[in-house]
């Protein structure tokens, strides 16, 4: 029996599959915090589960593709025409201007991907502030203490990555590259107050603090700098664990001053720098794919790439090359429309991406004459990729109990460069995110 339907067998009728369980499962998540605004992050009552050989080939893709991100940060900073194709803007140069003080620009990040038997896709690298990383791990220790896992566990090794730990580590490491002497560093998780994940926050405070790190959790605007120190709720901050994205930072300005001066002063150490912003760009995969760029990286790294990273190309009006075909972009992405994503550049929860394969031709020409109205580097195309789906038993809000059909993003978390979890992703539409309606699972690891 495959495990799947080994833990489905296990699924008791009067016990795991009745309303009262459920709802009860359901109580106990929001009592952790484990919610998404008003959602419970997994109405499902299944992990996803992988093998010790997958997680060794993910760790290998995953851990070369962070590498490669820290390389091409440095070398966009050094090159011009490098920094353009990426897609930046006029107005994020100064914050990617503040020297960050050390040279690691994503203390964490997060690629995602599709995990099948015999290969493995990322969509897109996540350098910049990836979520889910407090409610990753309680779901791991939710369905680490139920019955149905005790019996599952009972015939195997089946374990999951303490993905806080990890984050708590690679902040206080980054801290020590930037110089801090503070022992232990006091930490502020900085967002702003309305997001939906808010109760992550909350949930990182209370594993921070119990690990022996003084923490807060604060708005942007409750910052105050002077004097050379950044305070926030009365306490002086050392190390911001920033999740407040660097697109709000430049719409916002006049409320994220104290954040950003503190940065360009040297008063405090932030993670991620804002420099992290050239990886996270979603161009950073058509450098990684583009032949022009192939003289940065080695034939191995080369190897890594072609086997794990779709063709990608900034949308314009330009000469392209996909394999032994050459010519005209446009051209090629009006053809191969079935085949091929649009996406913005910088966006995140599935913003504005439209699917070719699920668009008519006329609507995708217009997608595609609206796109190339914008400034370069705004769009980028990208290859589609072979997906995954599972059958997960999932429970309405009223605790009824049905089999479907989801779409399964496995997503590899990165401290500093090295993969230490998962964020997994389920969904019933071709796209995997909490922001668009997606739900969460853990992952555990069987040997």
């Amino acid at each position: 029996m495959d495990l799947i339907a080994e833990w489905h067998a296990l699924l008791r009728p009067d016990e795991e599959l009745t309303p009262r369980f459920t709802t009860a499962f359901a109580a106990s998540m929001r009592a952790q915090k484990l919610t998404f605004g008003h959602r419970v992050h997994c109405p499902f009552l299944r992990p996803f589960f992988l093998s010790a050989a997958d997680e060794a080939r993910i760790r290998v893709a995953a851990e070369t593709l962070a590498a490669l991100g820290e390389r091409v940060v440095q070398a966009a900073m050094q090159s011009e025409d490098l920094y353009e194709h990426l897609g930046m803007t006029e107005a994020e140069d100064p914050l990617l201007n503040i020297d960050p003080g050390y040279r690691t620009t994503s203390t964490t990040s997060r690629l995602d991907a599709f995990l099948l038997p015999d290969s493995l896709h990322f969509a897109e690298y996540n350098a910049e502030s990836p979520a889910g990383v407090g409610y990753t791990q309680r779901l791991c220790e939710l369905f680490d203490a139920t019955a149905i896992m005790e019996r599952f566990r009972a015939q195997r090794q089946v374990s999951y990555h303490r993905v806080i730990d990890a984050l708590l580590e690679a902040l206080v490491a980054s801290y020590r590259e930037w110089g801090g002497t503070a022992a232990p560093p006091t930490i502020g998780i900085v967002d702003w107050r309305e997001v939906p994940t808010w109760t992550e926050f909350e949930v990182l405070r209370d594993a921070f603090k119990a690990a022996g790190v003084p923490t807060v959790v604060c708005d942007p605007r409750e910052l105050v700098f002077a004097h050379g120190k950044l305070v926030a709720q009365g306490v002086r901050i050392d190390l911001v664990y920033r999740r407040v994205l660097v697109n709000d930072i430049v719409a916002r300005p006049a409320e994220c001053k104290a954040l950003v001066d503190a940065c360009a002063a040297r008063a405090v150490c932030m993670a991620n720098s804002f420099r992290c912003k050239l990886a996270h760009k979603k161009a950073f995969f058509a450098v990684l794919t583009d032949p022009a760029y192939e003289s940065m990286f080695s034939r191995a790294e080369l190897d890594i790439i072609n086997a794990h990273v779709p063709w990608t190309r900034v949308l314009n009006d330009d000469v392209t090359q996909k394999g032994e075909w050459r010519g005209d972009l446009l051209e090629l992405v009006r053809a191969w429309r079935e085949n091929l994503v649009l996406k913005p550049n910088d966006e995140y929860g599935g913003k504005g991406v439209t699917l070719g394969w699920e668009t008519s031709e006329s609507d995708w020409a217009t997608a595609m004459e609206s796109a190339l109205d914008d400034p370069y580097g705004t769009w980028i195309v990208q290859e589609r990729i072979p997906i995954r789906r599972e059958v997960f038993p999932q429970f309405d809000p009223q605790g009824r109990v049905s089999m479907s059909d989801m779409l399964v993003d496995l997503a590899p978390y990165l401290f500093r460069g090295r993969m230490g979890g998962y964020l997994t992703r389920l969904s019933g539409s071709g796209l995997a995110n909490v922001t668009s309606g997606g739900g969460q699972v853990p992952a555990f690891v069987i040997a």
